[in-house]
């Protein structure tokens, strides 16, 4: 059984995406909004990680970016799971068994292609 891949990023991917998907005018304002998982009691796991997750979901809107945060704070696993493994958040994380390992697999490099594609653009 395949492993979902873990992205190994840091805050200046987190920078560099903020600049990438907002104005500069935002920027502040999101990078804000973005501390507000950094100061919650779980704002330390998988901190940088976390954050691209609510950038990637947010899309550049900085009101669903302070959404996907919010859940972030409630339980980060919710916005990284639709973030990084989206398929596989859909078909497949409550109902692995009925799923094939071959499709199993193929989504998750799917899922990480997507992602990698997403982070390097």
């Amino acid at each position: 059984m395949q492993h979902q891949p873990i992205p190994n990023v840091t805050s200046n991917d987190v920078e560099r995406i903020v600049r990438r998907d907002y104005s500069e005018t935002q920027f502040s304002s999101v990078i804000d909004v973005l501390k507000i998982y950094e100061q919650s009691p779980s704002g330390r796991r998988e901190l940088a990680r976390v954050q691209l997750a609510a950038l990637k979901l947010a899309n550049g809107d900085p009101d669903a970016l302070r959404r996907h945060i919010n859940t972030a704070v409630r339980d980060f696993r919710d916005v990284l799971g639709p973030a990084e493994y989206p398929e596989y958040s859909r078909k497949i994380a409550f109902r692995s068994r009925e799923f094939p390992a071959v499709e199993k697999e193929r989504i998750i490099d799917s899922d990480w292609d997507q992602y990698q594609r997403w982070l390097a653009k």
